[in-house]
């Protein structure tokens, strides 16, 4: 399958934080592109359930509430770590949650 970004249906999550979903597996696998305006912060505590989340910086600067990662950045957290995404020049990060 082939799906171009700006093709991918666009939902606004919180406040200045928006997702394209890209792909979604048969298990709950999920590939996804997520916009983080400038300033902008998830609502609550991220939670990698049921299983780890892969994070690739596309731009910007992304902070997981405790350091920032700018463009070229890869994050791996585990299943059952947590974060607090935010950005405060804004990102854009590509978002593969092999589990769901």
């Amino acid at each position: 399958m082939w799906t171009a970004v700006d093709d991918a249906p666009v939902k606004e999550l919180f406040p200045g934080i928006r997702s394209r979903p890209l792909w979604t597996g048969g298990n709950g696998a999920k590939a996804q592109v997520l916009e983080m305006a400038a300033g902008s912060r998830w609502e609550g505590i991220d939670v990698h359930a049921p299983g780890p989340e892969e994070v690739f910086v596309v731009s910007g600067t992304f902070n997981d509430g405790d350091r920032d990662h700018p463009a070229g950045s890869f994050l791996h957290a585990p299943t059952g770590s947590w974060h607090v995404p935010r950005s405060a020049a804004g990102c854009t990060l590509f978002v593969f949650c092999p589990e769901g």
